[in-house]
């Protein structure tokens, strides 16, 4: 068994290529997504500021929800808040009645001068002993008009002892630079105040961000039992430190599943494919050996040990790609701003291994699969079959394609029902997935209505068109074949694509049908400039705009905090119960979609914890249909601003506008946001478009490769060359069609629901786009067919012939 299988490896090496190039592919994806989930699972971030604290205590950056459930057990769940949670000060004599020694707190804020780190933050001259941080020239800040800067942010902005410079905050004002530290960090900027005029700043009287010291971190634990403070030692310091890293490493943990589950289903499908078209490809041979005695289960184990010996090359492989290739998605989603630069990928051995495995799984599975009808079919019946190549649709897989459409028509009913994007995102792929799996198991039946449609047109045309005709009327199982993965390609390419433009559509339209204020400033501007401007002549009402994410339960929901007054004049959130002109302190406004989710109206209480940990329940006293443009929760502004880290946020002036005040449009905060998510998920899932953009090549090549002989009979017939490329050039036009329709329409259910569920309307999709993604279809499918059969034809028609009996 083993000669036989090497043997036909060795002269159909054409055949195997194309499952091998799909495996290969396959397993770098697999590999590269276990990688990033790897990362989110078991990534760390190492401390920078808290670097010389063995011991750091911050306030507790989750909420909690425990819920009883049979005999007495009890289920803990924890989501991470949006902002930093604070510690009242008096923690810290907790902390040294512990036996700590060093201790020391700390205020961060946001702080910034000119160009340099992305993230730059100012403190308390205090806690630079935490890094620590030592002058290298001038003094400690004294006064309260004095300032620190490290040694970065002074080389970057010509900054020395005794400069003055303008820093950017809460409450921005020019300061003297009265040091300039040895040390600088190397992801943030640190800006450091007199301790007066840090917790000034800071905004939060009598709390500390953080608690460093030197001590036992039980007995620290103990000491603090029954507060909302954590302890934190080793790297997970750095957790405490980095709250960006902690979010992305918990996104990539849902990212790298969901993305490497779709990339699975994929990688099978796709493969399935590719060793489904092998095996048809060869059924003339299989015929011949079932002619010789060869049992059944012969062929299966044969087939097999083919796909198994061409996946233990290819996983191993695949695996290996795929290492390079999640560090390059690493880079990207840094440059981004959605992975932090100093979260580290964990590589371990166990992603590639799965990788390789799954691999090999896969192609013995698909091949077995592939291989089961063609080695049930009877002795005396074998040659005529393999001649005949009948497009019956067998009974197992005719019930397998319609329970596979019932799943298909169940998931888009259950998309259109659901409205956040964590539980819409991994349905929307899934969905389309399952269309395209139940396009590929009644492909056959597809394909000859879809010929029987063409055929009419085609017959026009004579000779080619005629030729194009019968070969695909006596070919459809060849044609399903080749129409799946080019279906696949390009309803998920709209799928994704249009996604991102439905959701960014929606959100900029509502952002700017709300917003009627005539000029919009910012971003960061400080309160004390939104008091400048509404004291302006000519200026009418100024409403701060400040956005934060808040937990109800556990669930997310954005928040925007407004000045109640004036707001009529600046923001139409499209009210549609209760008033929202009452807006204070005690109450809250909730989108119309948010209200159906969470089942209330105007007057009921919400009970909802703000992104500092902060519990609040305000009453409802209205609900509005803007919620995509403008957050799904609006609260009064100085509520909310008193619980973000940042308070400076986005004015709307309705009048005119001072002079010297930079403004923006009204769609930029709800397109800059719709832009970054979309970019995000372009990187992630253009992999996957990549990969079945080079299984439609591979599929496309394989076929027209393996009519070599067909061509040549066509030649030796006086066909000439003209016309022989005249009908492929049919067939493939007739193929993109096919894909064309049936992709559209996978991506048009898709999006529908989607649009229902997400946006309580139709999809967006740009018809320049839509047309480009056809045409990048088309020109795949051109390539893939034009260049074997130009090689297919080089050879004499005599040789081809010989050569092939």
């Amino acid at each position: 068994m083993l000669r036989i299988v090497l043997s036909t490896l060795r002269h159909r090496k054409a055949g195997f290529a194309g499952a091998f190039v799909a495996l290969l592919c396959a397993a770098a994806l697999v590999c590269a997504c276990g990688v990033l989930l790897d990362t989110g699972l078991r990534g760390s971030v190492a401390p920078e500021r808290y670097a010389g604290a063995p011991v750091v205590v911050t306030g507790d950056q989750f909420v909690h929800q425990r819920k009883i459930k049979k005999k007495g057990k009890v289920k803990h769940k924890a989501k991470a808040i949006a902002e930093r949670a604070w510690l009242p000060a008096p923690v810290a004599d907790r902390v040294r009645a512990a036996g700590a020694h060093d201790v020391v707190t700390e205020v961060t804020f946001p702080a910034e001068i000119g160009s340099g780190a992305d993230e730059s933050w100012g403190h308390g001259w205090e806690s630079a002993a935490l890094t620590p941080f030592t002058l290298r020239e001038g003094r400690a800040p004294g006064a309260r008009d004095e300032i620190v800067v490290d040694a970065a942010t002074a080389r970057a902005n010509g900054l020395h002892a005794g400069s003055r410079v303008r820093v950017a905050s809460a409450e921005p004002g020019v300061y003297r630079v009265s040091g300039v530290t040895r040390q600088a960090l190397k992801n943030q900027a640190a800006i450091f105040f007199s301790t007066a005029e840090a917790r000034r700043l800071a905004g939060h009287p009598g709390m500390v961000t953080a608690i460093g010291a030197t001590g036992s971190k039980a007995a620290i634990a103990g000491a603090l039992r029954g507060t909302r403070a954590t302890v934190h030692t080793g790297k997970d310091r750095g957790k405490a430190e980095f709250l960006g890293a902690e979010k992305s490493r918990i996104k990539l943990i849902s990212m790298g599943g969901a993305l490497g589950g779709t990339a699975l289903l994929v990688a099978i499908l796709v493969v399935s494919g590719t060793f489904a078209l092998s095996v048809q490809q060869r059924e003339r041979e299989i015929a011949l050996l079932r002619a010789v005695a060869a049992t059944p289960r012969q062929v299966r184990r044969m087939i097999g040990r083919e796909a198994l010996l061409v996946g233990l090359v290819a996983g191993p492989l695949g695996a290996a790609a795929g290492l390079p290739l999640a560090f390059w998605l690493r880079d990207r989603f840094r440059g981004l701003g959605a992975l932090p630069p100093n979260l580290d990928l964990v590589v371990s051995p166990f992603p590639p291994a799965a990788a390789a495995v799954a691999a090999v799984v896969a192609a013995v599975a698909a091949a077995r699969l592939a291989a089961r009808r063609t080695a049930r079919i009877r002795p005396v019946e074998a040659l005529g079959d393999a001649a005949l190549r009948p497009a019956r649709l067998g009974a197992v897989r005719a019930l397998a394609g319609l329970l596979v459409l019932a799943g298909a028509v169940v998931l888009t009913v259950v998309l259109a029902g659901l409205h956040t994007d964590a539980a819409s995102s991994p349905v929307t792929m899934l969905a389309a997935i399952v269309w395209t799996v139940a396009v590929a198991l009644l492909g056959p039946v597809i394909a000859r209505a879809a010929v029987a449609v063409l055929g009419v047109p085609l017959r026009a045309f004579p000779v080619g068109g005629r030729l194009a005709d019968a070969n695909l009327g006596t070919g459809a199982r060849r044609l399903a074949s080749v129409i799946t993965p080019l279906t696949l390609m390009m309803g998920l390419t709209a799928t994704i694509l249009f996604v991102q433009t439905t959701m960014g559509h929606a959100s900029a339209r509502q952002a700017t049908e709300g917003t009627v204020a005539a000029h919009i400033a910012g971003p960061k501007v400080p309160h004390g400039t939104a008091e400048e401007i509404r004291r302006t002549p000519g200026v009418t009402a100024v409403t701060e705009v400040v956005h934060s994410t808040v937990r109800v339960g556990l669930e997310n929901y954005g928040i925007q905090g407004v000045t109640p007054s004036g707001l009529d004049k600046t923001m139409d959130l499209d009210v549609r119960k209760g008033d929202i002109k009452n807006l204070d302190a005690s109450s809250i406004a909730v989108s119309t979609t948010a209200a159906s989710r969470l089942h209330v109206a105007p007057g009921d209480t919400l009970r909802l914890t703000l992104g500092d940990g902060t519990p609040i329940a305000p009453k409802v006293i209205a609900i509005y249909g803007r919620g995509l443009g403008f957050g799904d929760l609006t609260i009064a502004h100085d509520l909310l601003a008193a619980h973000v880290d940042d308070p400076r946020g986005t004015l709307l002036i309705a009048g005119t506008a001072p002079k010297g005040v930079p403004t923006t449009d009204a769609a930029s905060p709800a397109e800059d946001k719709a832009s970054t998510n979309a970019e995000v998920n372009y990187v992630a899932m253009g992999l996957i478009i990549a990969f079945t953009a080079i299984a439609v090549v591979n599929t496309l090549a394989m076929s027209t490769a393996d009519r070599a002989r067909e061509l040549a009979l066509l030649r030796l017939v006086g066909t000439t060359r003209g016309q022989i490329a005249r009908m492929l050039g049919w067939e493939t036009l007739a193929v993109v069609l096919i894909a064309g329709v049936l992709g559209t329409a996978i991506a048009f259910a898709v999006l529908t629901a989607f649009g229902q569920g997400m946006t309580g309307g139709a999809p967006y999709v740009p018809p320049l786009a839509h047309l480009g993604v056809l045409a990048w279809g088309a020109l795949l499918a051109a390539a893939a067919t034009a260049l074997p059969a130009r090689l297919a034809m080089a050879a004499r028609p005599a040789d081809v012939i010989g050569a092939r009996e």
